[in-house]
């Protein structure tokens, strides 16, 4: 990334043309979209993991001592696994489609929102830039964190080895993508732009969301997701693009799921 790439991410968003609702009714309309949505998805599901965290830190050691897999066989019959597998990636995919449907719905064209349909080479370009960016510094602090004991020991993968397994995982990896940036991104902060919410407020917003739901890994998931997000969000917010970030995530999560399960004997020093 060039130096006036980074300046630009690191400085105030130019403001958004996305109109800001001054009617009442729809403000409180928007409002309440936004805490179901949440309950329904990563709001939730960041309650659940700040309340494992608290469970864990309970726990004789503490989170260092607990073992999380990100992916992991759900039953010992074969096809039923893979049904079940599949399943959850279609939630992940139907919770990014939920996003960009209601954005849709409200009359925010779908181009200023950042998800239109094309996917240019710069977006595939910036995305291989955002990855590294983020991936490498994750993995350092992952460890950072492990040895000061406050965070778990994170399995990218525990499936069973089956034909389907890396497929699945790359499936997984970029329902994942689609799910968190088209709605932590994409959706959210575009709900609270026509809220009048500032850009800083909007991002910092995004960003917490997403550490709240890592926090099941410990403190260093939590943090290092907030980065994320900053970045992310940034990103975002300078570019109105949210595929890049999509096709970063996707490859940051392809590239631990599929690495770990097919090196997971070479990788001891990662535990």
């Amino acid at each position: 990334m060039s130096t006036s790439g980074i300046r630009a991410l690191l400085t105030p968003a130019r403001p958004s043309d996305i109109a800001v609702v001054t009617d009442r009714r729809q403000r409180r309309v928007i409002g309440v979209e936004i805490v179901i949505v949440l309950i329904l998805t990563f709001g939730m599901s960041g309650i659940y993991a700040i309340l494992s965290l608290i469970e864990d830190e309970l726990r004789s050691g503490g989170i260092g001592n607990q073992t999380i897999a990100l992916n992991q066989s759900t039953s010992a019959v074969d096809l039923i696994d893979l049904i079940r597998q599949i399943l959850s990636a279609t939630r992940l995919f139907a919770i990014a489609a939920l996003a960009v449907y209601l954005l849709y719905r409200s009359g925010v064209a779908l181009s200023r929102a950042g998800v239109n349909r094309a996917v240019t080479r710069r977006d595939v370009g910036w995305g291989a830039a955002l990855a590294a960016g983020i991936g490498l510094p994750g993995l350092a602090l992952y460890v950072i964190a492990r040895e000061l004991n406050i965070n778990a020991q994170v399995l990218p993968s525990d499936l069973t080895e089956t034909w389907w397994r890396l497929p699945i995982l790359v499936l997984s990896a970029i329902g994942n993508a689609a799910a968190e940036e088209l709605l932590v991104v994409a959706y959210l902060i575009t709900r609270l732009r026509q809220l009048g919410w500032s850009e800083n407020r909007s991002l910092l917003a995004s960003a917490l969301l997403r550490g709240s739901y890592h926090l099941y890994q410990g403190f260093g998931g939590g943090l290092g997701n907030v980065v994320m997000g900053l970045v992310y969000g940034r990103f975002y917010q300078v570019t109105s693009r949210a595929w890049p970030l999509v096709i970063a995530h996707a490859l940051i999560d392809s590239v631990a799921f599929v690495g770990f399960a097919l090196l997971r004997d070479r990788l001891g020093w990662l535990t």
